[in-house]
């Protein structure tokens, strides 16, 4: 795995599990790993990256946290009026992470 800036995904302001997904397989793709060797090498099953990445149903948060880790990404938090989160962008159409 890489550990240099991401070159497809800046800061993104996460609002619904459906930008989450899109933003973990950009990620992932980014690295060039398939699905099974990302998910072997975050220690999660491929079902659960799978879900991760298409929305589909839950995701515990320590598995969460183990995928973001295993693929270089990390979940900051803070309150919402804060200027620094005011200047992360949200994802929309045209983004990477959201196609």
């Amino acid at each position: 795995m890489t550990t240099e800036p991401s070159a497809l995904l800046a800061p993104l302001r996460i609002e619904t599990a459906a930008d989450l997904g899109p933003a973990v397989r950009a990620r992932r793709r980014e690295q060039s790993l398939r699905i099974d060797d990302a998910a072997s090498l975050s220690g999660v099953s491929v079902d659960l990256l799978s879900r991760l990445e298409n929305g589909k149903g839950s995701v515990r948060v320590d598995k969460l946290l183990t995928v973001l880790d295993g693929l270089g990404l990390a979940l900051v938090l803070g309150p919402k009026d804060h200027p620094w989160l005011q200047s992360v962008s949200r994802p929309h159409a045209g983004d990477p992470g959201s196609s």
